[in-house]
């Protein structure tokens, strides 16, 4: 909620920042030319220039400020996504668009299943066959 919240001031204060650019005087007169201002007046007064560079330099500083929240907020986010243990449940691979699995026996498709999971079946323990002893009891 946050981060949308500051994703919308960023991208206001951005648009801000270019109308301020847009409107600066420039070696060509820049934009402010078109609202009527001509040769050395301005359409917002004597002292826009001054004004105008004040206002970038502040208004570029909250949008770098801004830039560094967000792209610090969205990364510990991420790193707690990737961080997060996956489920352990994998979906098989298929064989693309209108491929079908082949038939399998049960014991094929839960070793199939259990490689693909990364877990191999338990083995059973070699038996050995036990020898019996003859008994000693009269």
């Amino acid at each position: 909620m946050l981060n949308t919240f500051l994703t919308i001031i960023f991208v206001l204060i951005s648009v801000l920042m270019i109308f301020i650019i847009l409107l600066q005087r420039g070696r060509g007169g820049g934009l402010i030319g078109a609202f009527g201002a001509g040769g050395g007046g301005s359409a917002f007064g004597t002292k826009t220039g001054d004004v105008f560079t004040a206002a970038t330099v502040i208004i570029f500083v909250v949008f770098l400020l801004l830039a560094f929240i967000l792209n610090w907020r969205v990364g510990s986010t991420t790193t707690a996504a990737a961080a997060a243990p996956r489920s352990s449940q994998k979906m098989p691979a298929s064989g693309g668009a209108g491929a079908s699995a082949p038939a399998t026996s049960g014991k094929t498709a839960k070793k199939l299943a259990a490689k693909s999971a990364g877990v191999l079946p338990a083995k059973p323990a070699a038996t050995t066959p036990v020898q019996k002893t003859p008994s000693t009891k009269p």
